[in-house]
Formats: structure tokens, C-alpha cells, sequence
């Protein structure tokens, strides 16, 4: 997980993360809002990775982050059922051929923006799930003007639920 005050820090996050993955040959599932996965779109390209063929043999799904939401999220809470089927789908199709699955998810971002605290920790309990039974590498990012002092304890139960704390 990163927690970042300026946009352009965590862009180079994800653009190292993104195509790191895509130069190992690994699929990347990115769920993120429209701004951002265009800017991360032409990062990647300027550093000479074919988008559009990524695309075409799915080792890059790119989602919108807000329909994303959309598909699980019952009465301001993730359905379980749903999410695991969804992001299970995701991976059956990014896992083909025995590749290696890596994602980023800004949802939780949204999420927490929009102040609902305990159904950002539910949707990181649920990606920590599926991180340790489908060996997938995921990166969370949160810009930190989303956070007040009233969620210190939420703040530790993300960083919890991550095996890494990033720098911004």
C-alpha cells in the first residue's frame, strides 16, 4: 500500500509496478479511475510498452474503478460473493497460459473518499484473501488528504491487511 500527498509520486508507483509486470511477462489487472489510467496508459507507452497488444492478449485488463464498485457493492457494503467472482473472473482470464497475476486498485481510494471507512476495510480483508489463495501481488494506493485523525485505527488495519507500507 502507498499513501501519497502528490498524483505524480504515486504515477511513478504504479507505472514502475504496471511495467514491471508487463516487461516480466506477467498479466496486470488495474482498476483505477479514468484520469488515472490514462496518464499510466501514456507513461506506459513513452516507455515503450505496447498498450493496445497488452490489451489484445489480456496481460493488461484495465476496469473503471467506480463501475467496478458497482459490480459488488450492495447497500455500502462489499458483497463477498460478488467481489470474489468478479476478481476471480479477472483472474481466470489474466492467468492464462500460467502467467503470473499482479493488480492495482484504487476503489479503496474511492472508497475511503467518500468516507465509508469500515467498507474500505472489508474490501481490503477481502483482497487480502484472494492475494494469499490466488498468489496474487496487488498494490492499494489512498492519497493521504483522505485521511483525518478520527481514522487512525482504520489507518492501522489497512496498513495491516498489507505486507508493505510504501514511502510517498
Amino acid at each position: 500500500v502507498q499513501f501519497y500527498e502528490a498524483d505524480s509520486v504515486f504515477l511513478d508507483t504504479l507505472e514502475g509496478y504496471v511495467g514491471g509486470g508487463l516487461r516480466a511477462g506477467e498479466a496486470v489487472i488495474v482498476i483505477a479511475t479514468p484520469g488515472h489510467r490514462q496518464i499510466l496508459e501514456e507513461r506506459l507507452r513513452s516507455a515503450g510498452i505496447d498498450v493496445a497488444s497488452a490489451q489484445a492478449d489480456e496481460l493488461y485488463i484495465a476496469l473503471d474503478a467506480e463501475e467496478t464498485l458497482g459490480f459488488f457493492m450492495r447497500d455500502g457494503w462489499p458483497d463477498d460473493a460478488c467481489f470474489f467472482e468478479l476478481v476471480r473472473g479477472l483472474m481466470k482470464r489474466a492467468k492464462r497460459d500460467g502467467r503470473k497475476v499482479r493488480a492495482f486498485g484504487e476503489m479503496v481510494a474511492i472508497m475511503w473518499g467518500r468516507g465509508e471507512q469500515g467498507a474500505t476495510v472489508r474490501l481490503e480483508h477481502l483482497w487480502h484473501q484472494l492475494c494469499s489463495s490466488e498468489g496474487l501481488s496487488l498494490l492499494c494506493a489512498y492519497p493521504k488528504t483522505g485521511f483525518t485523525q478520527d481514522a487512525a485505527s482504520s489507518l492501522s488495519e489497512i496498513c495491516a491487511a498489507h505486507s508493505r507500507v510504501l514511502p510517498h
